[in-house]
């Protein structure tokens, strides 16, 4: 069962169209995920992975989304990103990476030109940043 804040961004994402998403992963791939790479995802991401498994969104000028038992999936282990203390969720088709904290709710987008992530492209948590997608990718909506 999925939150209504989630029921309406999906409903929102739909209507706009141009979504190929993945089918959801339990509740078990994603805690098994969590044990085996010591992290704790964000907990309304980890509700999202409930409904899609990665996925891409708005493509060509979108985002993609990864899993972890669809491919891609999250590699907890990925050098494209600021430090350690992160995990790359995604990426911009620009080739910036989302990503989240190893612990914590906040989702942010690692700007590589500028080497930092900017104050206006952190979000409290992934649904805010889902709410902010259009925006970020300037498709209107």
């Amino acid at each position: 069962m999925i939150s209504s804040e989630l029921q309406e961004l999906i409903y929102k994402y739909k209507e706009l169209g141009m979504m190929r998403l993945c089918k959801g992963a339990t509740k078990e791939q994603i805690s098994t995920f969590e044990k085996n790479h010591a992290v704790s995802l964000p907990n309304k991401y980890k509700e999202w992975l409930e409904y899609s498994d990665g996925g891409d969104l708005f493509l060509p000028a979108g985002i993609q989304l990864y899993g972890v038992a669809e491919k891609p999936t999250i590699n907890v282990d990925d050098e494209d990103r600021p430090n350690k203390n992160y995990i790359v969720i995604g990426t911009l088709s620009t080739g910036d990476p989302i990503l989240c904290e190893k612990s914590g709710e906040q989702i942010e987008i690692y700007n590589h030109e500028a080497a930092r992530i900017e104050s206006d492209e952190i979000y409290p948590d992934f649904y805010a940043f889902l709410s902010d997608l259009v925006d970020i990718l300037g498709i209107g909506g």
